[in-house]
């Protein structure tokens, strides 16, 4: 299928690994181009290498004030269609465990710098007429998942801003969508099983089968697979879809 995003620039989070990458590689493969926030420099370099000019980076963490500053001027000074909002999320722990600094902290990570970046860009895209915004977040917006009390809160207000958002850029041709992964092959639900397996004091093989089992497919996803919706979202082909919270978990969600 033909995304008609050949030409059109696009921000990414994360670009270098899990979802990020799986993205760029797909919006980059349909003639897209590509600004992307990574840090860890032998992966930027070596995404740098393989997509050339196509691909430009801005090297930092994308929660920090400095680096929103530069993604805003960046979507200032380009056409920017698309911007994909994604990032790590805080360290697992359950209710009763989690500290106020780790609440702090959370807060930080999962809410406030989307708010400050999306605020920023927002208005460029209106001001074009057309464009797409896309949180990345966690099928925890529709179900807990147990040992991440920290997520599962912060990322449903994300959710109740996003939204709110939606409604009120509605008519502009600026679409805001979130999606709510689950198990994926990814570095996030890696740390995840190993928590799990130091918790119940079971080997690391064994917390994994647990969680494969308890999806209905059978099987974690490939980010490859969550990549093809997102570009679909991104793309002018979803013109009617906004403020929706789409579930990519293989039936994880009751």
């Amino acid at each position: 299928m033909d995304l008609s995003v050949s030409g059109k620039h696009f921000i990414i989070g994360g670009v270098t690994a899990g979802f990020g990458r799986a993205l760029a590689e797909l919006l980059l493969g349909e003639g897209a181009v590509v600004t992307g926030i990574a840090r860890n420099r032998e992966k930027i370099d070596g995404l740098l290498s393989l997509y050339g000019n196509s691909l430009e980076i801005i090297e930092g963490d994308i929660t920090q004030q400095d680096i929103i500053k530069r993604i805003a001027e960046t979507a200032r000074t380009r056409q920017t269609y698309g911007l994909l909002v994604n990032a790590g999320g805080p360290p697992a722990a359950r209710a009763l465990e989690a500290t106020i600094a780790q609440w702090d902290d959370a807060y930080n990570l999962l809410l406030r710098w989307k708010i400050d970046l999306v605020g920023r860009i927002i208005p460029y895209m209106v001001k074009e007429g057309n464009g797409r915004v896309l949180f990345i977040e966690s099928v925890s917006v529709k179900q807990p998942v147990e040992n991440l009390v920290l997520s599962n809160s912060l990322r449903m207000a994300v959710v109740g801003y996003a939204r709110t958002l939606a409604r009120e850029i509605a008519g502009t041709g600026v679409t805001v969508n979130l999606l709510a992964p689950g198990y994926h092959k990814t570095d996030a639900v890696i740390r995840l099983i190993k928590r799990r397996s130091e918790l119940r004091n079971i080997p690391y093989g064994l917390a994994m089968n647990e969680i494969e089992e308890s999806i209905p497919e059978g099987r974690m996803g490939d980010p490859v697979d969550f990549a093809s919706l997102a570009a679909w979202i991104l793309s002018p082909l979803s013109n009617y879809v906004n403020g929706q919270t789409f579930s990519v978990d293989g039936g994880l969600t009751v």
